[in-house]
């Protein structure tokens, strides 16, 4: 097992990684899951499909009373299959709940979701040092994700708003270009110690790395406005604004590409300076 990926982890008190192999995308190749709480414990990312990766999920999280701490229920960032893989399973095997953003429990099934976590709620895990977790609803990579607040310790945990491990896809169907930098600003804001994403390893002062998302995003953003002008009143098709827009990009990559150029065109057409119609986009 590479470094990477040993398991567990300690990362602070009251916090451990485990990271599991997911159908994730590329460059990533695994998923993390956290155990918050120095008592009352929280697992996040239910995430892994596979037989053997559960079963040392399982494993994980049945030695954990062995060290007081004991797992209260089974948190999920969002619906992505990539954080979901596991969670039928695992809660059935644990006998532990799931918990989850509404929005997520209608695209995972309702009846696998026990209780809906609300934006602003906070979730208090007892303990020798007990810990404050602020729910966040932080949608635009996907209409129900959350991210995890402990303010005391500066903890923050992102699923996948930001990685550390390869790079976050926007798409044009659950995803929202706008919102999502909102979000980010948003997550900025609160200054945080400590992120803790879903692919790669934690992010020291993160705000740095949410605002340079944010920043790239809108330079990304300019060269499809820009390629968009340049087509002329005819305008352009997906395909052909892909090499433009991405010529910086692995042409490998482009298929990848193709949904977060067109979730930016959606944003462009909503701020009216794009407009769909025929076979392509033209400029407005």
């Amino acid at each position: 097992m590479t470094p990477s990926v040993i398991r567990p982890r300690p990362l602070a008190d009251g916090v451990e990684l485990f990271p599991a192999r997911t159908p994730t995308l590329p460059p990533a190749t695994h998923t993390n899951s956290y155990a918050l709480g120095t008592r009352d414990v929280l697992l996040v990312e239910p995430a892994t499909p596979y037989d053997d990766e559960r079963r040392a999920w399982v494993e994980w999280a049945r030695a954990l009373p062995a060290r007081g701490r004991r797992p209260v229920a089974i948190v999920l960032t969002h619906h992505h299959p990539d954080h979901t893989g596991g969670a039928e399973f695992l809660g059935r095997e644990l006998g532990l709940p799931v918990w989850a953003h509404r929005a997520t429990a209608a695209r995972v099934g309702t009846h696998l979701v026990a209780r809906l976590l609300e934006p602003g709620e906070s979730i208090v895990l007892d303990g020798p040092a007990p810990q404050r977790w602020d729910v966040l609803l932080t949608p635009g990579h996907a209409p129900g994700h959350l991210c995890l607040h402990e303010a005391a310790s500066g903890t923050l945990v992102v699923g996948d708003m930001v990685a550390s491990v390869g790079t976050i896809v926007v798409d044009p169907w659950d995803g929202d270009m706008a919102e999502y930098l909102r979000q980010l600003e948003r997550l900025a804001a609160l200054d945080a110690a400590v992120a803790l994403p879903a692919h790669g390893e934690p992010v020291e002062t993160p705000a740095r790395l949410f605002r340079h998302y944010v920043a790239h995003r809108l330079v990304r953003e300019a060269k499809v406005a820009a390629a968009l002008a340049g087509a002329g009143p005819d305008g352009a098709t997906l395909e052909a604004l892909v090499p433009v827009v991405y010529d910086d990009t692995p042409a490998a990559a482009w298929g990848l590409a193709r949904w977060s150029l067109e979730a930016h065109l959606v944003k462009l057409e909503r701020d009216g300076r794009a407009r769909r119609g025929g076979a392509g986009w033209t400029p407005v």
